[in-house]
């Protein structure tokens, strides 16, 4: 199979991340996998879900853990480790858009910054594209109520951006409902 970009998308707890893994798994064959983490843990309760989701990732994999410079964090590493993986993991775009809209200050334009940071990630993914398949976990905030605070509208609409952004680079888009593949972007 050649590498690839695949998005995966859904709501909260629909099979996202499980996919995720199973699909790298597939993918890697015998190469590693480096799995890119953009959780923070700022409670017990989010350090819980954190060694959780480390527990059900293969042990040969490699963490990245780096909750806002995606792009040139990830850039070093390839760069450092060219050949050396089958596929590259990001989960997840929802954490690392929140991440970026809290370090921002309040006027500054943030579904433009963000974009602009998406964009850099697909091209650190790009420039590895014919080496290593990537797979990235969002969720879709659309189609939910519309936020009651100016914060979470903002959240919205530059996560509906880079949704829209890393969904128009992908090679297929697959939306979970409770755990059920819908491909919304099939494989060309």
């Amino acid at each position: 199979m050649t590498p690839q970009l695949t998005l995966l998308t859904g709501g909260v707890r629909s099979g996202k991340s499980a996919r995720a893994l199973s699909l790298a798994a597939e993918r890697a064959k015998a190469k590693p996998v480096l799995f890119v983490a953009t959780a923070q843990a700022f409670d017990d309760e989010m350090r819980d879900r954190i060694a959780a989701h480390k527990a059900e990732r293969a042990t040969d994999w490699e963490t990245l853990e780096e909750p806002i410079d995606v792009a040139e964090r990830l850039r070093v590493q390839l760069a450092r480790n060219a050949d050396r993986y089958a596929v590259v993991v990001i989960d997840c775009l929802t954490l690392w858009v929140s991440n970026l809209l809290l370090s921002l200050p309040e006027d500054a334009d943030a579904e433009q910054i963000i974009a602009g940071g998406t964009r850099d990630l697909l091209a650190v993914l790009a420039a590895v594209s014919t080496r290593a398949s990537a797979i990235i976990v969002t969720n879709e905030v659309g189609l939910g109520v519309v936020p009651p605070t100016a914060l979470g509208r903002r959240y919205r609409d530059a996560l509906g951006r880079v949704n829209q952004l890393v969904a128009a680079a992908a090679d297929e888009v697959i939306l979970l409902v409770s755990g059920i593949d819908v491909v919304i972007k099939p494989r060309g």
